[in-house]
């Protein structure tokens, strides 16, 4: 009736089964067709790119994205999972300039744009397979066969047309700024993505020394990048502060910040000579305009023939005197604050870098990178006698999150979109989202928004998204915000004009206003643009698809990791600020990076990664899948390692599976067909009762918690159920389900469990799918034949309020907690479960009923549980004043206190402590309150009793063994044993056998004694004693041997 059970936990085999029945009957796409007229909830699906591998982090990210709509879908929305991928950027072209043995855009020129974009087109499906049995495997749904495509037309044409909103707008311009800028790639990069390239490194920083003129003294200064040296025209003071000129200990005469005098010259002062005389002091703003001779002449020279004025002191607020001299190095090509300075100062613009990131032909330096540069240029300094100091110092640096090239910031004209201007609405709009954690949202996102910069939104590359701005001679500039349009206004456009470069460079259109050819921009837009498009450009809104943009926007849930809080996350707020003035998305769990298990980050070089698809193959998704979920909150780091999913597979998902075979190999065994009985509540007993109450009340919570996106809170929750599912209810249950034929009693133990078993498996379906899957088609399928035919298919639970009892759970959760302390109280005395114990008092603030308190003596192997309301007779206290508190307090009266702890009535004492949180001891002059912090307290047990309390409640447990009792325990440790082997040797629950015992006469007496109670629980037919079998194998019971073999019948 029921497929037999596999007792087997490795669970891959499984999960491929399932994800082939998955397939071949489509109930992805059933899921959604089933709720076609039901209300949308909206997941966007970040775009991965196809060109690079799948890694352990995306498991995590899959996961999460996959087990939110599953809950949703089931809770009876209509949930479209579109996929897509992220096809533009300077990552494929890397990966196509390494296949075709380019080196840069010289080369690539070379070959042919034209043929460098049909290869970057077929590269950027290279793992496309990798991907999609990537996210089968995981079990993470979404329509890969119609996904969107980001170099596709229909999306290009989307974005042009959002472009040519936010120009239209007055907010994408064109200046001359300091950007971040890759000098390999050759291309400037937008803030967000320079967040994601910061490394620690150790360099040299210079301190120089500029020769004043007319004087013999110096302007000292300090610079991070001597490379910019060369292309220094004016050093910045800051106005408001006070300068000095010193006489140093090193001969020189200095000019610099008097803040920072001892920290800078300090080190001079030899012998108790002072490091510095200070000869005469002004502010910062009476240093402006004093001129200084050139540092390098080849500097001097090229300003001579500009006619402009430079190499003079300039003041400005940003100099602080937290580092260096208080006197900054100032190269407009190569700061936003020196910029800034060179144009109110009418500084002339020395640029000795090119767009490779070499000196240039000026300087002695030239064809050198400019980090190469460095150690030349204090060198040279050095042998000038310019250098004061070059200290080593450590920082974070940028670099090219896609090449790994140190980053410059290199002033250059840029095409960028003034975020600046909308920095109000976009904290509006951030304001409006739920960010799982909260702090992330406000603070360091918060923190990003509140200081935004301009997005640099051109690149200087080939394969993107062309910049749809037509430039003509005059002056004018054109924004084309459709193919349409292009059309209309080009006589040379082709029909199936391709909008990439080279193709859309050679369309041409008339200039509105003085009929002219204009001609496009070169430039193509960052590929974030691209990815924080994709709420309309999927599809293809607004040329089409107008109604469903608008169902679907803004989503309800979206999720990445945290390295995408200035990426994806961001590139989706400001576009949809910038189009539609709201937020793109209501609630957005940020996921922490997956880590080795010594917190490392992982990386290939480090020999720490973990290959997602051996992972999986090992672990199985299911597994994964819950250690994910329920190892930490989803935004902290995760240790990703072998054994803690072992682990947490085996305590979870091991035991439901193994409660899971239990039902069904005594459901065959009874011909038990749950669809023949109902399940009546009134003729339950309390054990049922509670069970189903224990399982509404969980229904009710993990609901709650997931329609408020709480993971690792849902997981505490199904796994205290499961464990007490198993190791409380079918442990306390299972010789119901041994009794013969089908009385009332054993249907409602089965239709109880039945119930359970198919209520968890969609409560838990979201979570672990394959699993559920699996055990609901068994449970349900086989023999319903008209019930959904996947779990995924099927409603989420709901609850019965009615099953409710909060009381009955209240009475069970107490009989839990003393049966913990008792259990406690054994292994206190070393004493096993098996050997039963005379007595055991209970102190509680209520007696519970007789059928509870029989399952503590049941569950403890207890004779009788007795409850009073003193159990001082059991144990004792002694009080001793904890020294470091007690002292400070009481200081003369210490020698009082020591003295009259020892004589308190130790239960008294603990008494008075519970109630008042003190014991008070009289001093005479003065009484003493001693709280915990104060005391330390020793407990001693009467001789021959156990005690332990929590939560208000105490167990004593009666140690002294009779011989009775001991033969008693004997009897059901030979019992225990014999069952092992029976499981050992792979007997069926049926088969009877023969039992053979050996070496110890005492225990053979026993055995004879108690056969009856052996032979009828083991469906032992025979003992045959001083004989061994094949199977025979010794085993200690009490402080006895015993020799044990077992034979099938």
């Amino acid at each position: 009736m029921y497929e037999k059970v596999s007792a087997n936990l490795n669970f891959v085999e499984r999960e491929k089964k399932t994800e082939a029945f998955w397939k071949e009957n489509k109930i992805f796409e059933k899921s959604i067709e089933d709720r076609r007229d039901c209300k949308n909830y909206t997941f966007y699906d970040g775009p991965p790119t196809a060109n690079g591998k799948p890694h352990i982090g995306h498991v995590l990210t899959r996961v999460i994205k996959d087990m939110i709509p599953r809950y949703r879908t089931m809770k009876g929305y209509k949930v479209d999972r579109k996929a897509g991928w992220d096809t533009h950027g300077l990552p494929v072209e890397l990966e196509v300039e390494k296949k075709l043995g380019l080196d840069g855009k010289e080369q690539i020129e070379e070959y042919g744009i034209a043929p460098f974009i049909a290869e970057c087109k077929e590269s950027v499906w290279k793992y496309k397979g990798m991907w999609e049995d990537f996210s089968g495997t995981v079990g993470f749904w979404a329509d890969m066969e119609h996904p969107y495509v980001t170099y596709e037309n229909d999306y290009i044409e989307s974005e042009w047309w959002a472009l040519k909103q936010i120009h239209d707008k007055g907010l994408l311009y064109k200046g001359f700024q300091i950007v971040p800028y890759c000098p390999r790639c050759g291309t400037p990069l937008a803030t967000h993505e320079v967040a994601q390239g910061y490394k620690t490194v150790k360099e040299r920083s210079a301190v120089v020394r500029f020769k004043a003129k007319g004087e013999d003294a110096y302007f000292l200064a300090w610079t991070t990048t001597p490379w910019t040296l060369p292309s220094n025209v004016a050093l910045t003071v800051n106005p408001d502060e006070t300068y000095c000129k010193v006489k140093a200990a090193d001969g020189y005469t200095y000019y610099m910040a008097k803040a920072l005098l001892d920290t800078v010259l300090g080190k001079l002062a030899k012998d108790g000579a002072p490091a510095y005389e200070i000869l005469e002091s002004m502010t910062g703003k009476e240093l402006e305009y004093r001129e200084y001779e050139p540092l390098f002449a080849c500097t001097g020279e090229f300003v001579a023939k500009t006619g402009e004025k430079a190499h003079f002191l300039t003041c400005a607020d940003y100099v602080t005197m937290t580092d260096g001299t208080g006197i900054v190095h100032t190269a407009p090509a190569f700061g936003a604050d020196d910029l800034k300075t060179g144009r109110r100062y009418d500084l002339p613009f020395v640029q000795f870098v090119d767009g490779k990131g070499d000196m240039t032909e000026n300087t002695p330096y030239a064809g050198k990178f400019v980090k190469e540069a460095d150690p030349l240029i204090l060198h040279d300094l050095k042998e000038e006698g310019l250098l004061f100091d070059a200290p080593n110092f450590e920082h974070e640096y940028p670099f090219c999150w896609r090449c790994d090239t140190p980053l410059i910031y290199y002033a250059r004209d840029s095409w960028f979109i003034e975020m600046t201007k909308v920095r109000e609405h976009l904290i509006q709009n951030n304001n409006t989202i739920n960010w799982i954690p909260e702090s992330i949202g406000k603070g360091r996102f918060g923190d990003w928004l509140e200081n935004v910069q301009d997005w640099g939104i051109s690149r200087n590359r080939y394969w993107g998204t062309p910049l749809n701005i037509w430039e003509c001679e005059c002056g004018h500039r054109h924004a084309v915000g459709s193919i349409a349009e292009l059309r209309e206004m080009s006589d040379n456009c082709p029909e199936d004009i391709e909008l990439h470069r080279p193709f859309i460079d050679a369309v041409t259109v008339k200039c509105p206003h003085c009929g002219g050819e204009m001609h496009r921009v070169k430039e193509v837009i960052d590929c974030w643009f691209d990815s924080g498009s994709m709420p309309f450009a999927q599809w293809h809104y607004p040329f089409e698809n107008k109604e469903v943009f608008e169902e679907h926007f803004p989503a309800d849930f979206i999720s990445e990791a945290v390295d995408q809080t200035r990426g994806w996350f961001y590139s989706l707020l400001a576009i949809s600020t910038l189009i539609f003035d709201k937020a793109p998305y209501k609630n957005v769990i940020v996921l922490g990076l997956v880590q080795d298990e010594n917190g490392q980050k992982m990386s290939k070089s480090k020999g720490n990664a973990v290959d997602p698809f051996d992972a999986l193959e090992t672990y199985g998704a299911d597994a994964i899948r819950w250690y994910f979920y329920s190892n930490s909150a989803p935004w902290l780091p995760n240790r990703f390692h072998g054994g803690a999913v072992v682990e947490g597979q085996r305590k979870f998902m091991g035991t439901l599976w193994n409660t899971y075979a239990f039902f069904v190999l005594y459901a065959n065994i009874d011909g038990f067909d749950a669809t023949k009985y109902t399940l009546d509540y009134d003729k339950l007993s309390v054990m049922d009762k509670w069970l189903l109450s224990r399982l509404n009340t969980v229904v009710a919570a993990v609901d709650k918690n997931l329609e408020n996106y709480e993971i690792l809170q849902t997981t505490k929750l199904l796994q205290d159920f499961v464990d007490d599912l198993s190791n409380w209810y079918v442990r306390r249950s299972r010789e119901r389900f041994w009794v013969s034929g089908m009385p009332q009693d054993k249907i409602n133990a089965y239709m109880t469990l039945y119930t359970t078993l198919v209520t968890f498996c969609k409560l838990a379906a979201p979570m672990i799918p394959f699993m559920t899957e699996d055990i609901y088609r068994n449970l349900v399928c086989s023999i319903d034949k008209n019930a959904p035919e996947s779990v995924h298919l099927c409603d989420y639970p709901t609850v019965n309020e009615a099953m409710i009892d909060r009381e009955l759970e209240a009475r069970m959760g107490e009989v839990l907690d003393v049966v913990v302390l008792g259990r406690a109280c054994r292994n206190a005395a070393s004493i096993k479960n098996r050997q039963p114990i005379a007595a055991m008092y209970v102190k509680a603030e209520l007696p519970l009923p007789d059928y509870f308190t029989e399952i503590i003596a049941d569950e403890l192997n207890v004779k009788e549980v007795r409850y009073t309301d003193d159990v001082s007779a059991f144990t004792s206290y002694s009080f001793k004043p904890q020294m470091r508190t007690v002292g400070p307090k009481y200081g003369k009266h210490l020698g009082k206190i020591r003295e009259l702890l020892p004589k308190l009535d130790g239960n008294a004492a603990m008494a008075e402590l519970n109630a008042t949180g003190m014991i008070r001891l009289d001093l005479g002059d003065i009484t003493a309150e001693l709280s915990r912090d104060d005391l330390l307290i020793d407990s001693a047990q009467m001789p021959g009793f156990e005690a332990l309390s929590d939560k208000g409640i105490t167990v004593v447990l009666d140690t002294n063994l009779t011989p009775e009792l001991i033969e008693e325990g004997n009897v059901r440790e030979i019992i225990s044993k014999i069952q092992t082997m029976r499981k050992d040797a792979g007997f069926e629950v049926l088969d009877h056998i023969r039992v053979y015992a050996a070496g110890n006469d005492a225990l053979r007496t026993v055995m004879e004694r108690n056969a009856d109670d052996i032979k009828s629980k083991t469906l032992c037919d025979a003992f045959l004693f001083d004989k061994t079998c094949a199977s025979s194998k010794e085993w200690s019971i009490g402080d006895e041997k015993l020799t044990l073999g077992v034979e099938k019948v």
